[in-house]
């Protein structure tokens, strides 16, 4: 989907500056308890689908349209598994963006759909037991968001 409208009004006027943005990210798991992942075209690394929540926009939503766009399944966001954010969810951009996220990630069923990358955002998707996740190349949120998955609030504290 590349770069929201808002999101463009916003970088013209601060530039490469640091900014705070909400996000979403999808778990989706198989019936073997494996973790579904998307390998990003930004950068080859395996990412949670999920993207950028747009201004007056329902979070859910948000990841039911990126569920859609990146890994062509329908989901349903069944549980809300936690708040994330910190240094581990800092992203910096090729282009020289930087953004800290702070991402709902919600647990989801999904409900119909065929598994496909769009070539666009995502071009491969798999899924992964959790002994596959350590020998992969996960971005720095995802990994934040592996880790984290099993706990619901984050703090400082916890990361140290």
């Amino acid at each position: 989907m590349g770069m929201p409208p808002f999101l463009r009004v916003i970088r013209e006027k601060v530039g490469h500056e640091l900014l705070v943005l909400p996000t979403v990210s999808g778990l989706v798991t198989d019936d073997d308890g494996r973790v579904l992942l998307i390998r990003h075209a930004r950068d080859g690394d395996w990412v949670l689908p999920g993207g950028c929540v747009e201004p007056d926009e329902f979070p859910a939503d948000r990841l039911i349209a990126e569920m859609q766009e990146e890994t062509g399944l329908d989901v349903h966001p069944s549980e809300l598994i936690g708040v994330y954010g910190g240094p581990g969810c800092r992203v910096h951009y090729p282009n020289g963006d930087k953004v800290s996220c702070v991402v709902s990630l919600f647990r989801c069923e999904v409900v119909g759909g065929t598994l496909r990358p769009d070539g666009t955002e995502s071009l491969e998707i798999r899924f992964f037991a959790d002994e596959e996740l350590d020998s992969l190349n996960v971005s720095r949120i995802g990994r934040t968001l592996l880790e984290a998955r099993y706990s619901p609030f984050q703090t400082s504290d916890a990361m140290s």
